[in-house]
């Protein structure tokens, strides 16, 4: 139950910031849509890594690096 609880909160900080740009609400490169992606994903690449599921993990680990280092390189504004 646990689990799955963070996998739809996780999916949902991934999902409705890239609904928003989509969307034009919100621009995918604010801070404030990175550090969505970067806990919703890192969230689901630690879930993922308690399940042993390889190829998730990958995929959610590598969207927590992008974000991160989107927010590393971001302007200081």
């Amino acid at each position: 139950m646990a689990g799955q609880l963070i996998q739809v909160a996780g999916s949902l900080l991934i999902l409705v910031p890239f609904g928003l740009a989509q969307l034009g609400r919100l621009d995918a490169r604010r801070r404030t849509s990175l550090l969505l992606n970067l806990a919703g994903s890192s969230a689901l690449a630690a879930d993922a890594a308690v399940s042993s599921q390889w190829g998730f993990l990958l995929l959610e680990g590598a969207w927590a690096i992008v974000s991160a280092i989107g927010l590393v390189r971001r302007p200081r504004t």
